[in-house]
């Protein structure tokens, strides 16, 4: 199997068009046409864990958070972005990060947390806006449904938990084929008047190509009239943070006591509690202080996260718990959701969990 088999695979799962604008996502080192040895699944990809590829002759890492981030001037070891670098070029293990465009996705990063809470209605905390495309096209009556179908199985037509939604107008459509054509109906050099139906259908922009090909394949006409529109829509499948509800509603002192025992916490920071019984949570894997305006205004008891600073903790302002639990382990889950899909999709192939912990923080308690 080929290393870009694999990256294939991840970028439908998580679309590198979702990756946020300062993230590097996708194949860092490496070659896609590589045959791949075995696969190490992390949430970082530090020297320890190529050393750890090498001696279990896996020669792809697929790590969530990147080794690089910005440009590299120089090359030369001194820090540990440059050792991990220099030791996986010269051993010939491919890294390749799965970032923001995995916790921007609804299956992603944040599914990983609500899966550990329980947590059942689970929507997108803060939708991400243009990333909707409409497709407007024009088909013969009796061949609506086929090309209609097509369009749909190439990924048209979600809205939301909505599957194979359209709007469809019958109409009539006329042209006139010239020399050297070959038309469906009417002949050359002659206006021809064809009942039609107008189709309109939303997609995500990242399948457009998919989109057209499918049309196109499926439709009767020689040359194909179709229209592709940019929406300002917010897709309410893709985004940062998750909200959901919790099975039953908890104390705050119980729902702290839930986050100790599922996330293997010894300590957690948070503001005040406030009295209030727990039932919505909002959440946001790593880093999640930009989201703390949004956790409040959709009405969320208790908003979970990582790396929260201390004037970020006052914005709570008594509305809701904001819990930090740290970036590592708000995201450590991570490792096994990356295990899980890619170990469905290629059962018969080598897929391993990293034993290395990457966490630099430590706490003395």
């Amino acid at each position: 199997m080929k290393i870009q088999e694999i990256t294939i695979f991840l970028e439908i799962m998580a679309p590198l068009s979702l990756q946020e604008s300062y993230d590097n996502a996708g194949l860092i080192t490496g070659n896609g046409q590589w045959d791949c040895t075995g696969i190490i699944t992390t949430l970082d990809a530090t020297e320890e864990v190529v050393l750890e590829a090498i001696e279990k002759k896996c020669n792809l890492i697929v790590a969530h958070h990147p080794i690089i981030f910005g440009g590299l001037r120089k090359i030369n070891g001194k820090n540990y972005v440059e050792k991990t670098i220099i030791t996986a070029i010269k051993n010939d293990i491919a890294i390749y990060a799965i970032h923001t465009n995995l916790d921007n996705v609804l299956h992603g990063v944040n599914a990983a947390i609500a899966d550990k809470l329980g947590l059942s209605k689970r929507q997108i905390l803060q939708p991400k806006n243009d990333t909707l495309k409409k497709l407007y096209t024009y088909v013969p009556l009796e061949q609506a449904e086929k090309v209609r179908s097509a369009i749909f199985e190439a990924g048209a037509g979600h809205i939301s938990n909505y599957s194979e939604c359209s709007f469809n107008v019958k109409g009539e459509g006329t042209f006139k084929p010239g020399e050297g054509t070959n038309p469906f109906s009417g002949k050359v050099g002659e206006r021809k008047t064809e009942d039609e139906i107008k189709m309109e259908m939303i997609f995500p922009a990242w399948q457009e190509r998919n989109i057209v090909a499918a049309l196109l394949e499926a439709h009767p006409y020689e040359e194909v009239a179709f229209d592709i529109i940019a929406l300002e829509n917010a897709n309410q499948m893709v985004g940062s943070g998750m909200i959901g509800n919790l099975p039953e509603e908890m104390t705050e002192n119980a729902f702290l006591d839930l986050l100790k025992k599922e996330f293997n916490l010894s300590m957690i920071r948070h503001t005040e509690l406030i009295g209030n019984p727990v039932k919505k949570v909002a959440l946001c894997g790593g880093a999640g202080g930009f989201l703390i305006g949004a956790a409040a205004a959709s009405g969320a008891d208790f908003y979970l996260t990582g790396d929260i600073k201390y004037h970020e903790f006052f914005d709570a302002n008594a509305r809701m718990v904001i819990a930090d639990i740290g970036h590592y382990e708000s995201e450590q889950y991570t490792i096994d959701l990356l295990f899980a899909v890619l170990s469905q999709k290629f059962p018969t192939f080598a897929v391993q969990k990293t034993g290395v912990i990457t966490n630099p923080v430590r706490y003395f308690l």
